[in-house]
């Protein structure tokens, strides 16, 4: 795609060995952008365990990817809810690769507790959920923003929002309120950095195979006596017959960021893109 090549790029949320993050990560590297790979830094009991058997190194993993596709990489752990970190991890950036042009907003809080009705919803859990989703993705907005008006020629921001910030979605009422904000959020610094040349657009996925494991999940499969990953694999299954172009993978999600990033679509800005296979039309 056009306009890619030789862009500095940051990809948040980017740890996971089978997450969107990854895949938007090493699709920009294949168009030809450098890319640095954040994350938090997950303590040993956070990390699944496909990702432990196959030795997996988070973002670490994802940068050596990167860098064999002949790309410059950088590897910074950042929680995005803390403002201190977000501009540290910017300023990094900029340190190593000496600009900033196309900044993709992945991270998201895990799924927990918050998956309940909302009114059991324990105000804590919205608050984890809001930190991370709204907050964090308003400032690495922000900080993003900034450092692009201080070079004066451009730039793009991709948010990854959801279905479910178009469709509420019941039991992820923290989620999908989230989701919902980040629209909001585009749509507003679509407008006010229109003037320097910044394009602000969102992407809203549908269901991604992503092997990604939620504790709703867990529990289902704990339920009917049966190993989590035959459970996913029969949801996704279900899940799938109901969508017209069946289920998405991480690299669908990818090639969507990676025609955002280029100049093959600098008429888009405030737009909230649809990957959802067909299952959400509008």
């Amino acid at each position: 795609m056009r306009g890619i090549a030789g862009k500095i790029a940051i990809v948040t949320g980017a740890a996971g060995m089978g997450g969107i993050g990854r895949a938007i990560a090493l699709r920009l590297a294949q168009e030809g952008a450098d890319v640095a790979v954040t994350d938090i830094k997950r303590l040993p009991g956070q990390i699944p365990a496909e990702e432990v058997t196959a030795n997996w190194q988070g973002i670490h993993s994802v940068a050596r990817e990167i860098e064999a596709l002949g790309r410059r990489s950088l590897p910074v752990y950042a929680n995005i809810a803390s403002s201190t970190e977000v501009q540290a991890m910017v300023e990094q950036v900029v340190k190593r690769f000496g600009r900033l042009d196309i900044m993709v907003n992945n991270a998201r809080a895990q799924f927990g507790a918050d998956q309940v009705l909302m009114v059991e919803l324990e105000e804590s859990e919205l608050e984890r959920v809001l930190a991370v989703n709204v907050k964090g993705t308003f400032l690495c907005c922000k900080a993003a923003a900034l450092e692009m008006i201080k070079q004066q020629d451009g730039g793009t921001i991709i948010n990854i929002s959801s279905m479910a910030g178009k469709k509420a979605v019941p039991r992820r009422g923290a989620y999908s309120t989230s989701k919902f904000a980040i629209m909001g959020l585009t749509q507003v610094l679509a407008l006010e950095l229109a003037p320097h040349g910044i394009r602000v657009n969102a992407i809203c996925p549908g269901l991604v195979d992503s092997g990604r494991v939620n504790p709703n999940e867990k529990m289902a499969a704990e339920r009917e006596g049966i190993p989590v990953e035959v459970y996913c694999a029969r949801r996704i299954k279900a899940r799938g017959a109901q969508i017209p172009l069946g289920v998405a993978s991480p690299g669908d999600v990818a090639a969507v960021a990676a025609f955002l990033a280029s100049t093959d679509s600098n008429r888009l800005t405030g737009e909230a893109i649809n990957a959802t296979g067909g299952e959400l039309m509008d």
